[in-house]
């Protein structure tokens, strides 16, 4: 079934082999990544029965002789130049599908209800809590090595840094992926809508120890989170 959000994405429920979407915007991610992959699929195909066509139809047979070719440029400049300009006119029709989603995403960014400064390093992800202050680099700060900790259905601001190399921080649920490059602040946003733990891999290769670099998010309901919080700031 497909159903049509605003900005006119179709949001298509075909992709079952990827991870569970529990992101505001994931949908919409999902969308684009299949309208991509059956264009992609529909021209695969395409071309193979040409090719297969084209074998089938010109195959050596007894009594016929190859036939000569001259040679006409603009009649061999076609077989090039047509498929070309098929291919820039769904390229352009897959940008302007993918557009609002891509805006969505990364300039209508809506109010966070928490931030978090996210610091990745080989081989982990170091996770910065700013303390009841609100404000990092003061002495409530709370540090967690590989473990995110949030709000379900709330808007969390994410301040990505990288000690050493570049590394990509990488939520499958949530159809989140953003490179962190040293001597750059990158900040991300997500808005996660079920509670459950979810994988929080590096998707960089960023040296041996690369497919160790394993963090999780934990997602909580509202009373479980404020819980964990006085927990976390009364044993600090």
């Amino acid at each position: 079934m497909t159903a049509w959000p605003e900005g006119g994405v179709p949001m298509l429920n075909w992709m079952r082999w990827l991870p569970e979407n529990v992101s505001t915007y994931g949908g919409d991610i999902d969308a684009v990544i299949s309208l991509i992959y059956y264009v992609t699929l529909v021209w695969f195909f395409l071309t193979l029965g040409t090719l297969a066509a084209f074998l089938i139809l010109y195959r050596r047979r007894e009594g016929r002789r190859a036939a000569y070719v001259t040679g006409d440029r603009l009649k061999e400049s076609a077989w090039i130049l047509v498929p070309l300009l098929i291919v820039l006119g769904l390229d352009f029709w897959l940008d302007l599908r993918g557009a609002p989603v891509w805006a969505k995403v990364k300039s209508q960014v809506p109010p966070a209800a928490l931030s978090i400064q996210v610091t990745a390093k080989q081989f982990n992800w170091e996770i910065l809590y700013a303390g009841p202050d609100g404000v990092f680099g003061t002495s409530d700060d709370l540090q967690r090595e590989n473990e995110l900790h949030v709000p379900v259905n709330k808007v969390v601001r994410v301040v990505l840094k990288s000690k050493d190399v570049i590394h990509s921080f990488f939520l499958p649920n949530l159809r989140l992926k953003q490179d962190v490059v040293p001597g750059r602040t990158i900040e991300a946003w997500f808005e996660a809508t079920q509670p459950g733990q979810y994988e929080l891999p590096c998707a960089e290769l960023c040296g041996f120890g690369h497919s160790g670099m394993k963090g999780w998010l934990y997602v909580h309901p509202p009373e479980e989170y404020e819980k964990w919080v006085r927990e976390q700031w009364r044993s600090s």
